[in-house]
This record gives structure tokens, C-alpha cells and sequence, in this order.
């Protein structure tokens, strides 16, 4: 599970999109950029490829909850 998850506008002006995100999963922080397209790029060390696909699928729900659904 996802705790403390922050993001902000990757750009000062923020017409423009992109966001940086963080959270922490199994005690591990984790950051990385959220790209328009949906794209994740990781700014950290990269999660074990068995959570990689969830983790994603949880940062879109939350992104799209957040930026795209205000």
C-alpha cells in the first residue's frame, strides 16, 4: 500500500503539465516523474518488478483523482 503520497507541478508555470511525486511503499521511499501520457519515469531506485506494475496502476488512480478529477 501507498502512504504519505505528495505531488506537484513539475513546471513553475503550471499550464504546462508533468508532476513529481513521492511516497513510501514497504518503508522505502520512491519518487519519480508523472509524464502527461501517463508515463512514469523513477527518479529513485526503481521498486521490485513484482510490485513495479501495481505501483503504477495506483500512482495513475491518483493522479487522475488528484490533478485530472479537481
Amino acid at each position: 500500500m501507498i502512504t504519505h503520497f505528495q505531488y506537484k507541478a513539475l513546471y513553475q508555470h503550471q499550464q504546462l503539465p508533468g508532476w513529481t511525486f513521492s511516497f513510501y511503499f514497504q518503508k522505502q521511499k520512491f519518487s519519480g516523474i508523472y509524464h502527461p501520457d501517463g508515463t512514469i519515469e523513477w527518479t529513485s531506485s526503481l521498486p521490485k518488478s513484482e510490485d513495479e506494475a501495481t505501483l503504477k496502476e495506483q500512482i495513475h488512480e491518483l493522479m487522475l483523482f488528484h490533478v485530472y478529477d479537481k
